[in-house]
């Protein structure tokens, strides 16, 4: 999300500036692809679907970026098609395949642009997979989840003395000298205090939410707030510092940091 979110040069707006009018030779939606040098696979219904080592990783404004990959890459006969088409103004005509393994089927799972527009010519010969539909990804040996991670993107924890107070109305939920300022592209700071420093009750939630960049976040609830916290309890090397810390954000909450409200 570096490029096409938040503060990236790709944002529309960006929150971020340049010395100089960066969209003015762009057009109002940019796409930028670049190749993938890691061996990405894909596994579906109990087989290897996909293994490439000459993916395409698309980005595009406001959106997630997408692996774009060789249709000979793909295993032989997985793929049937599709009467679904689509057009994309920046792109062109897509046309869908479903991706078939024994009994199971998912539809419309695989696309392409057999004839893409002006300028994405790059993506002819590709063919793009919605990424939850395989079983589990890989990028080398180590699964990856939620979406392709975006070699832009960057976190950075520092432990912090700053005061950091939590308040939900006139209720202190936690206040520390002793949290870790997480950093990531795109995103507010967000200050992980200590689970001692917390002041209220906290009851188990059974949300869970997975980061690609973090990993697994599992919530908390206070009073009169569902999901007002979470931590990762095994964060990514990335995270690693804010392993069992909580985050707190909510309707009603409140974070100073040195008595400056953060988003």
């Amino acid at each position: 999300m570096a490029l096409t979110l938040g503060i990236g040069p790709l944002a529309r707006p960006s929150g971020g500036r340049i010395n100089g009018d960066l969209w003015s030779g762009l057009p109002g939606h940019a796409v930028f692809t670049h190749p993938v040098h890691k061996r990405l696979r894909a596994r579906f219904g109990g087989m290897t679907v996909l293994e490439t080592t000459a993916a395409v990783m698309l980005h595009e404004t406001g959106l997630l970026p997408v692996y774009y990959l060789p249709f000979s890459d793909l295993a032989p006969g997985v793929l049937k098609p599709s009467e679904t088409v689509t057009t994309c103004p920046f792109k062109g005509v897509a046309r869908y395949h479903h991706l078939m393994v024994g009994d199971r089927i998912a539809q419309d799972a695989v696309w392409s642009y057999p004839e893409p527009i002006e300028g994405m010519e790059v993506l002819a010969d590709l063919c793009s997979l919605r990424f939850e539909v395989p079983d589990q990804w890989w990028e080398e040996d180590e699964p990856v989840h939620g979406h392709p991670r975006d070699p832009f993107h960057r976190v950075d924890c520092r432990p912090s003395g700053r005061h950091v107070l939590v308040r939900r109305g006139d209720t202190v939920l936690a206040e520390s000298r002793r949290s870790v300022a997480l950093f990531e592209t795109g995103l507010p700071p967000r200050f992980y205090v200590p689970v001692e420093n917390v002041r209220v009750a906290l009851s188990p939630s059974k949300t869970r939410t997975f980061c690609p960049y973090k990993g697994e976040a599992t919530y908390v609830s206070v009073d009169g707030v569902e999901d007002a916290a979470w931590r990762y309890a095994e964060p990514y090397d990335e995270a690693r510092a804010v392993a069992g810390r909580y985050c707190f954000a909510g309707p009603g909450i409140t974070t100073l940091v040195d008595g400056s409200a953060v988003e």
